[in-house]
């Protein structure tokens, strides 16, 4: 089962996020294999990161709770809250399998929350800028509550555009990088 974690961070956190570095990446290590994607969110300005994005193939929603809430940044209260969700790796690949790479260009996360009818299921046309893609569900898999991209876009306003304008209660725009050890 796929999962989609997004950590966010705690106004004033910066300090203690870096002073936790070194323990978050071995934690991170730790799935390695199960990983799909993962990297820190950025405010549209500013360096310090304003969250943690991390998607996994774990056995079921009680490991990703666990993967979530045991996180060294979450137990040392870095983030404010997390959203966790099933979620489906549409593309059938990895950040790493990405054909653009870790570097050039900008990067974003874009967080559609749903409201109503699934929409999105299928990626739009155009795919050799998404690095990931796939529809958020409830913990059974059943119901669609959204959809979560990782794609590289000339700006916010493209990076909006891969998703349908009125399918969602709300859209999000993260800028975004690749994470983990280089």
């Amino acid at each position: 089962m796929e999962f989609f974690c997004y950590h966010r961070d705690r106004a004033g956190s910066a300090a203690l996020r870096e002073e936790l570095l070194e323990a978050h990446w071995s934690y991170m290590d730790g799935y390695a294999k199960e990983m799909i994607a993962r990297g820190p969110t950025f405010p549209s300005e500013g360096d310090a990161p304003s969250g943690s994005v991390h998607i996994l193939d774990l056995p079921d929603p009680a490991a990703a709770r666990a993967f979530a809430f045991d996180e060294p940044n979450h137990q040392a209260g870095v983030y404010r809250d997390v959203l966790l969700r099933r979620w489906r790796n549409v593309l059938g690949r990895t950040m790493w399998e990405f054909p653009g790479g870790r570097t050039g260009g900008h990067r974003y996360l874009v967080l559609g929350l749903g409201s109503g009818p699934a929409v999105d299921l299928d990626p739009p046309a155009g795919r050799d800028e998404l690095i990931a893609y796939g529809p958020l569900l409830s913990d059974d898999g059943a119901t669609w509550l959204g959809t979560a991209v990782l794609l590289r876009a000339p700006d916010r306003d493209a990076a909006r555009a891969v998703l349908s304008p009125d399918g969602y209660a709300g859209v999000e725009v993260h800028d975004w990088q690749f994470g983990g050890r280089s």
